[in-house]
């Protein structure tokens, strides 16, 4: 691997999102020791130094602001040899923390690193194709007659556009917890539109509070609506795909 990598995340005070963000690299990790062990073209690489090559970040809620965490991560990144660090933020939409927040901290470490290491900040992941078949294959049952995507939502009108077309692009709706249409909205529009079995799939990363807050967001919908059957679908999580789709990325 020609860069380090430093994977970002929002941040929780939900210890669940951390914990599986951690295992996320930790599985990224033993991908790459073993990648280097197969190929013979580059040198083995331990344990210990896979560490060095990929870590984690979090842009809130944590002791550090996020420049100072991707300036010490530097730090351990140039000691070890690589002076070229790739930035990859786990965001899954186009919001402010995207398009401003992230690149001001970015922009802030780069100042006290200087040249000593190369930064580079990669595109968010929400941005690439592979996330969509992974939610395809979460809400491919044929049986289901409406299907949610319910995202965070964003004040950025062009972010929520985007899970509005992939929404479409797999033959559901997109409802929000942070903005309107909120999910109660949609399922009362859904229901008044005749659909009877409803699958919902938390457009999130990893569980946490607000996917929690879904979940019994559905349960007091099944009681307003208990003439309709409703599937809760589990948001994304540090699973095989996902673990492969950002190797990919990582390539």
């Amino acid at each position: 691997m020609s860069a380090a990598y430093l994977l970002v995340s929002h941040g929780s005070r939900d210890p669940r999102p951390q914990v599986a963000m951690e295992d996320l690299a930790k599985s990224l990790r033993n991908k790459l020791e073993n990648y280097s062990n197969y190929d013979g073209s580059s040198s083995v690489l331990s344990p210990t130094k896979c560490d060095y090559l990929i870590g984690t970040a979090y842009l809130e809620l944590h002791p550090q602001p996020l420049h100072e965490q991707i300036v010490d991560f530097s730090q351990k990144v140039i000691a070890n040899g690589c002076r070229h660090l790739k930035i990859l933020p786990l965001f899954l939409l186009q919001g402010i923390h995207v398009t401003e927040d992230i690149p001001e901290e970015v922009e802030l470490a780069k100042k006290t690193l200087a040249e000593d290491i190369s930064i580079e900040l990669q595109p968010h992941l929400g941005s690439y194709f592979g996330l969509q078949r992974l939610m395809a294959k979460k809400i491919s049952d044929i049986s289901l007659d409406g299907k949610i995507i319910v995202a965070h939502g964003s004040r950025r009108v062009e972010a929520n556009r985007n899970i509005e077309t992939m929404a479409i692009s797999l033959n559901a709706v997109a409802a929000y917890w942070a903005v309107s249409p909120s999910l109660k909205d949609i399922v009362t529009q859904l229901v008044a539109d005749g659909k009877k079995k409803i699958g919902i799939v938390p457009y999130f990363l990893f569980a946490g509070g607000i996917t929690d807050a879904i979940a019994q967001s559905i349960q007091d919908l099944k009681l307003q609506f208990p003439m309709v059957s409703f599937e809760l679908y589990e948001p994304l999580g540090a699973n095989g795909e996902l673990i492969d789709l950002i190797w990919d990325l990582m390539q």
